[in-house]
């Protein structure tokens, strides 16, 4: 077999796998499982994940399988939003929904391939960094799991988890493992199995040994808690000392590639569902006390990493809830907890409250109340009771200010206002919170609210003079709108209504031409659906989102639809209207003659006026357009040379 007939017939066999792994996708299900989304006419909405969203500007087309963001432009079918939510090469997503829709995908061997080829596919797999990291996890994964069934190296471990009453079933939800009492018990497991130590040691698994000499493991004696990403991977772990002389009492996995500790939050693969369905999340403090409310029924509960609650991670619960309720244990706790939430407050456009367990139980924390009969109610209340960031401050503000003087009160305000800004609060016309908190803090001040805002508005300025860096020098803002010249606004039309291509005289190819000279990306995405065209099949959107494997152009397809959708309302008559007036435009750009460049500064190349022999400008005409032009003449004349114009001479 030939290397270009394998190739042929490697690529039948991907996108029919790729169609079939589609067609057994509910889009809808899939992006709702990571986002809220909520019905409009035929489409859904949601919150777009690619971008910091504060107005639902993500659409998903269920009988088209697409998604779009007219804000930052993003969309594809089912394998792009898995490719981008996740980071997963192609393979990898593949493999990915076909587990998740019940599809055996086609098995087959690379062998015989090019270099390029080999190359392109170890990208996608064993060579890319993200899949060693996620295979290094799963490994430590099963070695924890089979450390905690040891007779003699589980005991510990098992001995904690019976005093703090887990359940079986919480053990096994959580997948949660133990840590050997030996310095090499990881590095020995990976070292019989002949596996590379670079994952391992790049994911925080294994550390070097000081001087260089050899690799030990960074968990040892522990209770192990595998962190999961939103479709539970194993990205990261926590470890619990089991003898209460080690420090630190916990130890996390340094960040990687797959574990970003400011936008993940252990348990949210099993929470996720229930915070879709409350449209509440409750944040608590730490492992112990998330897997107790789980196990207690209150199953929407997550914890942070060892860290406060941060703005990723508010964006993330924001994607699937209203409300967010962090959890702690005590007075103190609780106003530290304050502080740090307002930054987040003002941030993400979210409810946040604070609970407190101080005031309603005796109880230390949410593991205790929960093993205690009735504890669970309690909670409950606790929760229901919860008040956001800024009532918590505003008591304590109030309490400060009794008893003091005109000038104290005057500093302590001042300083109070001076703190707001520094976390985040600035003026927004016509914003409700915004006005809000100033009329609140002219009560509890007795200050005007005119001058709160004057000094907000001072203080929010001064800020950002100094926050203010060279002119452009931020990145450039993601547009959301495609730029369209008059081949992309053709190739939109097509990828709307495929059948206009069939009344191209040029052909397909002519047209895959015209928009690889307009841009690469517009190439690609026109040759795709020419090779859907000449396969048999019908190259609209998501026939050619099929085709394309890279998520830049299946972005740019869908974006080109959805512009000439805006443009025409999806009116079908409206789109073939456009399609023959930019049809007509191209045709006479290609055909027109360019205008005389100007005089050259030798006579070289032209005479005067820079025109060739013919008296044709083509001093600054690409080739491709000098070569476009004579096939158009020829066409239009035939090859009778003396039928060709000559230019006027006066």
């Amino acid at each position: 077999m030939t290397g270009g007939l394998f190739l042929w017939l490697m690529m039948l066999q991907l996108n029919d796998d790729k169609q079939r792994v589609l067609d057994a996708t509910d889009l809808v299900r899939l992006i709702g499982d990571h986002i809220a989304l909520r019905a409009k006419g035929r489409e859904y909405v949601g919150l777009c994940p690619f971008h910091d969203d504060h107005s639902p500007s993500m659409f998903v087309v269920p009988h088209k399988q697409i998604y779009h963001c007219f804000s930052c432009g993003a969309g594809g079918n089912a394998l792009s939003f898995v490719m981008n939510f996740h980071k997963m090469a192609f393979r990898e997503a593949l493999e990915y929904l076909a587990q998740r829709g019940g599809v055996k995908l086609t098995p087959w061997r690379p062998a015989g391939r090019s270099g390029a080829e080999a190359s392109g596919d170890a990208e996608e797999t064993a060579g890319n960094e993200r899949c060693e990291l996620l295979s290094a996890n799963l490994t430590a994964f099963d070695f924890y799991r089979a450390i905690l069934r040891h007779p003699e190296h589980g005991r510990a471990a098992r001995d904690v988890i019976e005093r703090r009453a887990i359940s079986p079933e919480m053990v096994e939800q959580f997948g949660l493992g133990a840590a050997p009492e030996k310095w090499d018990g990881l590095a020995l497991t990976i070292a019989h199995k002949q596996l590379p130590v670079g994952p391992f040691v790049n994911g925080g698994l294994l550390k070097a040994r000081e001087g260089g000499s050899g690799l030990y493991d960074a968990l040892r004696n522990r209770l192990v808690f595998p962190i999961h990403d939103q479709i539970g991977r194993v990205i990261g772990y926590g470890g619990r000392r089991l003898n209460d002389e080690d420090e630190p009492k916990y130890i996390n996995s340094p960040e990687s590639a797959v574990f970003d500790k400011s936008t993940t939050l252990y348990g949210l693969h099993q929470a996720a569902q229930e915070i879709r369905r409350t449209r509440l999340a409750i944040v608590t403090e730490g492992y112990m006390d998330t897997i107790a409310c789980h196990q207690a029924g209150v199953k929407n509960a997550v914890a942070t990493l060892g860290t406060a609650l941060t703005p990723g991670n508010a964006r993330v619960l924001r994607r699937l809830c209203d409300t967010v309720v962090l959890l702690f244990d005590g007075d103190e706790a609780g106003r530290r907890a304050a502080d740090r939430a307002v930054e987040v407050f003002f941030a993400v456009p979210i409810d946040l409250k604070i609970a407190m367990l101080a005031g309603a139980t005796d109880a230390k924390d949410p593991d205790e109340l929960l093993k205690r009969e009735g504890g669970a109610a309690v909670l409950q209340q606790i929760i229901q009771r919860a008040a956001d960031p800024m009532t918590v401050l505003f008591r304590r503000v109030r309490a400060s200010l009794e008893g003091q003087g005109l000038s104290a009160q005057t500093r302590l305000v001042d300083e109070f206002l001076a703190r707001l800004v520094d976390l985040g609060l600035k003026p927004v016309d016509g914003e409700m919170r915004y006005q809000l908190i100033v009329k609140r803090l002219a009560s509890i001040t007795g200050v005007a609210w005119e001058a709160i805002a004057d000094n907000i508005s001072r203080r929010a300025a001064q800020r950002r003079a100094r926050a203010t860096g060279p002119a452009g020098s931020g990145p450039a803002a993601e547009t959301a709108r495609p730029t369209l010249g008059t081949p992309e606004h053709l190739l939109a039309c097509v990828l709307c209504e495929p059948s206009l291509l069939l009344s191209l005289d040029e052909g397909a190819a002519w047209l895959a031409d015209r928009c690889a000279e307009s841009s690469p990306l517009s190439g690609t995405v026109a040759a795709a659906a020419a090779r859907v065209l000449q396969d048999g099949g019908t190259p609209g959107l998501r026939e050619v989102l099929v085709a394309l494997e890279d998520p830049a152009s299946q972005r740019l397809a869908t974006g080109l639809a959805a512009e000439v959708e805006r443009l025409t309302e999806a009116k079908p008559d409206r789109v073939a209207a456009h399609w023959r007036d930019r049809l007509a435009s191209l045709r006479r750009e290609l055909s027109e003659p360019r205008h005389a460049a100007p005089p050259a500064e030798s006579g070289e190349g032209g005479g005067e006026g820079g025109a060739g022999e013919d008296g044709w400008s083509v001093n600054d005409e690409p080739e491709w357009a000098t070569l476009e032009r004579l096939r158009s003449l020829r066409r239009r004349l035939g090859d009778d040379p003396a039928a060709v114009p000559r230019p006027l001479t006066g």
